[in-house]
C-alpha cells in the first residue's frame, strides 16, 4: 500500500464513520422528540451509501486536505420536521446538538479502542494492519472533534445556529433564521477564501483550535489511561 492511499484511506473512512453517525444522530434525537420523518425515509440506518454526499463527503475534504485547508464535509441532511416535535423551539435545538454530541461520544469510543490497542500491541512492531488501525483511530479521535466543535459554530447552517436560535426572543430568532440560506457561501467564503486571498487570516485557527486542542488532548490522556501508560 503507498502512503498516498494509505494516508487517503486513513482520513476518508473516520471521515465518513464521523459524518453518517453526526447526521444519524439528528435523526434518532427527531425520532425521540416526536418526529418519524428520517426514520419514514429509511434515513436512520448507518449504511454510508444512505448519507454519503459525493461532493460533500468524498470531494471537497479531500481538496481542503490537498490545500492543507481545514478539512470539513458533510452528509445528505436527516430530514427533521421542526413543526412534528413536541416541543419545536427546544426539540430542534436538542436535535442539533445531537450531532455534535455523537462525534464526542464517538471519540471517547476511538480513545478507549486506541488505549486497549497500545495496551495489546505495545512494545511490539507493528504490521501495516496494525499501522493502518492505529493512524484510523488517532484520525477518528481528530475528526469526530473537530466536527463537533466545528459544527458549534453559531453561523447557519451549522449545528450551533440552531442551538442560538431557540435561545433567542422569537422576533430575534425570526430574522437569525432569514440568514440561514446564505450561511454555506458565507462560511465558504471566511474559511476557503479569504485565508487563500489574505496570508494570515484564519478564523478556524483562532476560534475552533484553541478548544480542539484542549479537547483532544483529554481524549489522548484517556487513551493513555486505558493503555496503561
Amino acid at each position: 500500500m503507498s502512503d498516498t492511499v494509505f494516508n487517503a484511506l486513513a482520513l476518508i473512512i473516520p471521515l465518513v464513520l464521523a459524518i453518517v453517525f453526526h447526521e444519524v444522530a439528528h435523526g434518532w434525537m427527531a425520532r425521540a422528540l416526536g418526529d418519524h420523518t428520517a426514520e419514514r425515509m429509511n434515513r436512520l440506518s448507518l449504511n454510508p451509501l444512505r448519507h454519503v454526499d459525493l461532493v460533500g463527503t468524498v470531494i471537497l475534504p479531500g481538496m481542503l486536505a490537498l490545500m492543507k485547508a481545514p478539512v470539513f464535509g458533510w452528509a445528505k441532511p436527516v430530514p427533521v420536521v421542526k413543526q412534528r416535535l413536541r416541543n419545536p423551539r427546544t426539540g430542534m435545538m436538542a436535535v442539533a446538538a445531537a450531532g455534535p454530541g455523537s462525534n464526542l461520544l464517538l471519540a471517547a469510543v476511538g480513545a478507549i479502542m486506541m488505549g486497549i490497542a497500545v495496551r495489546i500491541w505495545g512494545g511490539t512492531e507493528l504490521g501495516v494492519i496494525g499501522k493502518f488501525l492505529v493512524a484510523n483511530l488517532n484520525n477518528f479521535i481528530l475528526i469526530n472533534v473537530f466536527l463537533a466543535l466545528f459544527n458549534l459554530l453559531p453561523v447557519p447552517p451549522f449545528d450551533g445556529s440552531h442551538i442560538v436560535e431557540g435561545l433567542l426572543p422569537p422576533a430575534l430568532a425570526g430574522r437569525y433564521a432569514a440568514l440561514r440560506p446564505y450561511g454555506f457561501p458565507i462560511m465558504l467564503v471566511l474559511l476557503v477564501g479569504l485565508p487563500w486571498l489574505i496570508p494570515g487570516f484564519d478564523p478556524v485557527g483562532r476560534i475552533v483550535m484553541p478548544p480542539f486542542e484542549w479537547v483532544t488532548s483529554g481524549y489522548f490522556e484517556l487513551a493513555r489511561t486505558v493503555a496503561g501508560r
